[in-house]
Formats: structure tokens, C-alpha cells, sequence
């Protein structure tokens, strides 16, 4: 009984057909996480430890996906692999003495898996918040549906924390540091940026503010309450697509 569910699950998500690129195709669907390998944010406080632990614990959470995590943590051969910001040129699209950074590295091997979903998972800061944000890419032919998909996903996490829901953003509306979609031109994640990233569906998630909600990040009830609301959120918005 058990493998006949596990069979006809797999098949439901190989229908993930309302992208051209999967139309027709029976396979399941790829999934990457990319937690934040940020050591540097926030007093005393590690968002790579709080991101990672989220992010292994929506993997964990059934039903198994194919899925897998891109993280640069404590790889010394990247360059800002364990610190910068998704937003800054230095720290993600420049080569320093020969060496590209952990975000670029982390989109390579995404690029590698051919994922369909891309969920990056992020923690804020200093915004005085105990709250939860979706971003999206402005300008991405897959903007609405992207939309729909981080909304899915942080009213999940809200419902599950009762942290405050600011909704979804594009990434150009940040104002953040300099680096810029060669599409667009706007200011933009680059972890989100399609010339970047091949996944059709790319959302970043900024969970908390690491002052204000520091409690519910660093206790690993709550990590794990979080992580398991993403992945049954995604799961149920997968099912939809069909």
C-alpha cells in the first residue's frame, strides 16, 4: 500500500506541467534549497546555523522530494563562502584573485540540477519585525506565478509562528547595495536573477528579523515547526499545479 502511494505521488508531482519547459514531461520534481551561509549578520547570532536548520528540516519532512541543498559554508576555496550580501556585486558576480564567491558557487550547482523550484531561505535584520517576507525577481516572464508561490509559502509560516506577514516583494524594490539584473537593470538578488539561476520558479525568504524574532529563530522547536510548514505549504501549492 505504502509503494503504491509513494508511486502515484511521484507521478502527481511529474505533472508539474504549467511551465513550457515541463509540459509533457512525467518526472519529479527537482527542488533546491539554498540556506544562508551568513555568518556575519547580526550580534551573536549565526543566520547560516538558523537558515540551515529550517531548511534540513523541510527536506526532512515527508513526503521526500528530489531534492537537495546548495551551501557554501566553510568552503574556504569561495571567496565571502561563509558572509555577504545576495545584493552586493563584491560578495556574489566578482572574481577575487581567481576565486568565485559561495553564491556563485551555490548557483552553479543549482544550475547543475536542472531544479524546477528554487527556495532560498534568509533571515532579516534590523527592521525591528518579528515578521516574515517573500521576494521575487521584477521583470521575470514567471513573476506572477513566483508571486503566488511566496505567498503560498510565508502565509505557511506566519499560520505556523503567528509572526507578522509583509507580504511579497520584488527584489528590485530593496534598494539594496549595487548588484543589477542585466535584464532589467534594477537593483536585485542575485540568488533570484534569471540570468543567473535556470530554476522557473525562484523565491527568496526573509523569516524573522534577528533582533526582534531571536527567540522563535534559535530554538529548534521552532526551527523545525517552520521548516515543516514550508515543505507541506510546497507540497499542497505542487499538488494545485496539476
Amino acid at each position: 500500500m505504502y509503494k503504491l502511494h509513494f508511486l502515484w505521488f511521484t507521478f502527481l508531482l511529474g505533472g508539474l506541467s504549467c511551465h513550457p519547459r515541463l509540459a509533457g514531461e512525467k518526472r519529479a520534481v527537482r527542488v533546491i534549497w539554498q540556506p544562508s551561509h551568513q555568518t556575519d549578520t547580526g550580534k551573536d547570532f549565526s543566520e547560516a546555523a538558523t537558515c540551515n536548520a529550517i531548511v534540513e528540516a523541510a527536506m526532512e519532512a515527508g513526503p521526500r522530494l528530489k531534492e537537495r541543498k546548495v551551501w557554501s559554508f566553510g568552503k574556504t576555496e569561495y571567496h565571502h563562502a561563509d558572509a555577504g550580501s545576495n545584493t552586493k556585486r563584491l560578495h556574489t558576480s566578482d572574481v577575487l584573485d581567481g576565486k568565485i564567491s559561495g553564491y556563485a558557487y551555490e548557483l552553479q550547482q543549482s544550475n547543475r540540477f536542472n531544479p524546477d523550484i528554487f527556495i532560498s531561505v534568509h533571515n532579516n535584520g534590523g527592521t525591528n519585525r518579528n515578521a516574515v517576507w517573500g521576494f521575487i525577481h521584477y521583470g521575470d516572464k514567471e513573476e506572477g506565478a513566483n508571486r503566488i508561490l511566496a505567498t503560498v509559502l510565508v502565509n505557511a509560516i506566519c499560520e505556523a509562528t503567528e509572526m507578522e506577514n509583509r507580504g511579497v516583494w520584488p527584489d528590485s524594490s530593496t534598494g539594496r547595495n549595487d548588484y543589477r539584473c542585466a535584464g532589467t537593470g534594477k537593483l536585485s538578488f542575485y540568488s533570484l536573477d534569471e540570468q543567473v539561476n535556470r530554476a522557473p520558479y525562484r523565491v527568496l525568504l526573509e523569516i524573522g528579523d534577528n533582533a526582534a524574532s531571536r527567540a522563535i529563530l534559535t530554538d529548534p522547536v521552532k526551527q523545525k515547526l517552520i521548516g515543516q510548514a514550508i515543505k507541506k505549504a510546497l507540497i499542497n501549492w505542487i499538488k494545485e499545479q496539476n
